[in-house]
């Protein structure tokens, strides 16, 4: 699971520059200038793939190779993580509560894209989903 995208980023004909992305078409964005149009690309990225999981798809694959890479805010990609991976388990909230040995209400809380979570009880989410969290650095864009 990546979550890093390319950003197409084009002069906006009303000023400042246009971001979209191939892979996930939900998110658009503007800024004024290319550092806040990437700033902003990196919150429109994370707002429409939370979108995209509570309305029960899948997030889409980071196919495109042109333009600028964005990454989704750590703690986003982490929890998406937690959600791709509880999907392809093909488990229950309640079985995933038993495997943590936590409530329903409290598994149900970190499967919430919206609800925010310590990297505690993912990172334990996802060991007893059969995954381990890996992280990757890269230059900025």
């Amino acid at each position: 699971m990546r979550y890093v995208y390319m950003a197409n980023l084009e002069t906006d004909p009303d000023g400042g520059m246009l971001v979209t992305f191939a892979d996930v078409p939900e998110a658009i964005t503007h800024g004024e200038t290319l550092s806040e149009a990437l700033s902003n690309a990196r919150e429109a990225l994370g707002l429409a793939l939370r979108g995209i999981v509570q309305e029960g798809r899948a997030t889409p694959e980071p196919l495109a190779v042109d333009g600028v890479a964005v990454a989704v805010d750590a703690e986003e990609a982490i929890k998406l993580a937690v959600i791709e991976a509880f999907r392809e388990a093909g488990i229950s909230k309640r079985e995933l509560a038993r495997r943590l040995n936590k409530s329903e209400n409290e598994a149900r809380r970190i499967l919430d894209p919206d609800h925010p979570s310590k990297l505690s009880q993912l990172q334990d989410a996802m060991q007893v989903l059969g995954k381990t969290i890996v992280i990757s650095v890269l230059q900025a864009a």
